[in-house]
């Protein structure tokens, strides 16, 4: 897994205005929403599920973050906004991985408004998976991240890329998607050890490497 921190007060403040004011230029400033969009879609794209580690207050870009990382974890007094609008800039492009985990009238009112929300409301409307006390946050982190890495490595970074072409298929497509990649797990060697396993009533060896037979034992080269 992946989890990315702030430094400081809040996950992340967002661009840097005075930058951008500095230098308004479409070469400039079309750059570096080009880059930013990069990184989010680096995030959708890493085969690692992505863990945003919210510690503090998220807006605009920051709460673009929170909405890009597969899983989100934060803090009681953590706060939420695409305030941009606020400045007169709407919150284009955090705009949408917002509309892909809130629904749409929610999303609405966060980028038409600019207010913020808190860590509970946030998890309410998607925007976030658990909220915890300050000095649990990492323990917390940590066991998501464990409950993750007992998992077989190729079938979460599958399911992953799955998971993200499907959301963008129409319902026919994103069920050919879906059938295609579920029988591949099915005929591949995590789900022969994994099922093999729970026929046998015991636990799976994910540490096997290499094909593994029907039994669920490993056939080494």
């Amino acid at each position: 897994a992946v989890v990315i921190a702030g430094n400081g007060p809040a996950l992340s403040g967002g661009h840097d205005l005075k930058e951008m004011m500095g230098c308004r230029t479409e070469a400039f400033v079309g750059g570096l929403f080009e880059a930013c969009s990069r990184v989010m879609l680096t995030m959708a794209s890493l085969p690692q599920p992505v863990i945003a580690r919210v510690h503090g207050t998220a807006p605009a870009a920051g709460c673009q973050i929170v909405a890009a990382a597969a899983l989100a974890v934060a803090v009681r007094e953590a706060r939420f906004a695409t305030s941009g609008v606020n400045l007169g800039l709407f919150c284009a492009t955090p705009s949408v991985p917002l509309s892909r985990n809130v629904a749409r009238k929610r999303a609405f009112e966060m980028l038409f408004t600019g207010d913020f929300i808190d860590a509970q409301t946030a998890r309410d409307w998607g925007l976030g998976n658990r909220v915890v006390a300050a000095d649990e946050l990492d323990a917390e982190i940590a066991r998501l991240v464990g409950r993750i890495i007992e998992k077989p490595r190729d079938v979460i970074a599958a399911g992953k890329a799955l998971f993200y072409a499907q959301l963008e298929a129409r319902l026919a497509e994103a069920y050919d998607l879906a059938g295609k990649a579920i029988t591949r797990n099915m005929l591949g060697p995590d789900a022969a050890e994994g099922v093999g396993a729970f026929l046998e009533k015991r636990k799976p060896n994910w540490n096997c490497s290499g094909p593994r037979a029907t039994t669920g034992q490993c056939i080494l080269p």
